[in-house]
């Protein structure tokens, strides 16, 4: 099987679907590795990196996208790019398949079929597959780092002769991948940290990471059965923003992660709680690519607010972007290992497997996965 890793061409993407170590272990699984020429550029590694791990590096993107069986990338392609796509070939990547409609729908015709990332199952099986949580884990460490390098303060207590410095207040508002690493960079930083999730059952990983679970009696909530928090009724979000106010009145950083899959993420900060906080306060709202969680927010903006400067910032993964990239990277090659054959020398695409049933978008001509037809409008 013949593997092309491309380019990202988005604007200002760092990020990569591959690496040496990963190109590596796909080499040694027996497959043919091939990579766009520049690819590593932004992680500090030439093509002679990848060459030296058994890739060879295509003539050119179209030569790779066309020759190869699997595509494997990061951001989605034009729409131009998924229609010429080779009838038969696989492409992995995020695809943002709830909102992407044009692209997918050109996938589906090229007789591709598309794989995104978004939907790897969250099972014990699909774990190291994982990139949503991969990415979530850097993005709440980048959010901790970017709140405490604008803080006018310094977030650790601090006992010295010319006196007592208290510790900063860190409010983080959803428990999820992000939360918990948001929650366990803040605290490392010395912080004194309150997390709140409408889902009762990660308490004891916030108190296990040394902060506080702010409880809020919401009536019913729950999770899904992968594990995301369920989207809340008005009440139940009136009832939420009511106590949250005093809780990012006292805080001088307040992390927002709340998003609910497929949706449009929940407001939950109001402008009202905004203007409550405390001249000097930093807001970052990790939710913004999705609608945001924090009313004011705006897209790869920092927007000031009586003193209180709210970070909308996009892709904070890709702020640390040799680290993500490896993360990303080990996620496809593991995923590829997962299904691939030595003694065959096939890859064992089956439909009706879990984690494919679960990821796999468009194949045979049409968009096979229910939910993504459903949120596109295309069950007629």
């Amino acid at each position: 099987m013949k593997i092309f890793a491309a380019r990202e061409l988005h604007p200002g993407e760092q990020r990569a679907a591959l690496n040496p170590a990963s190109t590596d272990k796909l080499v040694k699984l027996g497959l043919e590795v091939s990579i766009e020429s520049g690819i590593g550029q932004t992680l500090h590694h030439p093509d002679a990196d990848y060459t030296a791990k058994g890739a060879t590096v295509a003539p050119d993107r179209a030569a790779g996208l066309s020759g190869a069986d699997l595509i494997l990338r990061l951001r989605p392609p034009t729409v131009e790019e998924a229609a010429a796509s080779r009838p038969g070939s696989m492409h992995i990547g995020y695809l943002e398949p709830f909102s992407n409609k044009t692209v997918i729908e050109a996938f589906a015709k090229s007789g591709a079929t598309a794989m995104s990332v978004e939907l790897v199952p969250r099972s014990t099986i699909a774990q190291k597959m994982d990139a949503i949580s991969s990415q979530a884990n850097l993005g709440g460490y980048v959010a901790v780092v970017l709140a405490a390098e604008r803080l006018t303060k310094v977030l650790p207590m601090m006992m010295t002769p010319a006196g007592t410095i208290t510790p900063a207040r860190v409010f983080i508002i959803g428990a999820g991948v992000a939360g918990l690493q948001a929650i366990a960079t803040a605290k490392r930083l010395g912080a004194r940290v309150e997390a709140f999730d409408t889902r009762p059952v990660v308490k004891e990983q916030v108190q296990s990471l040394g902060a506080k679970f702010v409880e809020v009696d919401l009536g019913e909530t729950g999770q899904t059965k992968d594990g995301y928090a369920k989207q809340l009724t008005e009440e139940q979000l009136a009832k939420q923003r009511a106590a949250m106010a005093k809780h990012c009145a006292e805080a001088d950083v307040v992390i927002t992660t709340a998003q609910v899959f497929g949706k449009r993420a929940p407001r939950i900060i109001t402008a009202d709680m905004v203007r409550g906080m405390k001249a000097g306060s930093i807001v970052v709202d990790m939710a913004v690519e999705t609608g945001g969680n924090v009313e004011g927010s705006a897209l790869d903006q920092e927007v000031n607010v009586n003193g209180v400067r709210i970070l909308g910032l996009a892709n904070l993964p890709g702020r640390v972007p040799v680290a993500a990239s490896q993360m990303y990277a080990s996620n496809l090659a593991n995923f590829v290992e997962h299904f691939w054959d030595k003694k065959a020398k096939t890859f064992g695409f089956n439909l009706e497997d879990e984690i494919l049933k679960g990821l796999v978008v468009t194949h045979g001509g049409k968009v096979v996965h229910s939910a993504v037809r459903q949120a596109l409008g295309l069950n007629d």
